[in-house]
């Protein structure tokens, strides 16, 4: 993981958790879980940091609740 792509997860779990209500822990937990910061979000990187802030939340929760995670 570089300094961009770093940038990117943390701006995304603190995005998530001001979307969700959570503690940014509580986010990167979950997240943690089920491999989504190196599965998706690091391997995916170069597509999805080009995506709006929303879109790449809403993509995080469906790929969150397809391995049953609860938000």
């Amino acid at each position: 993981m570089n300094q961009e792509s770093f940038s990117f997860v943390i701006y995304m779990i603190h995005a998530c958790a001001n979307k969700w209500g959570k503690l940014p822990s509580e986010v990167y937990a979950m997240l943690s879980s089920v491999d989504c910061i190196n599965n998706y979000l690091v391997k995916h990187f170069d597509i999805i940091h080009t995506q709006s802030t929303s879109y790449v939340i809403d993509d995080i929760t469906d790929y969150l609740n397809a391995r049953g995670v609860k938000i």
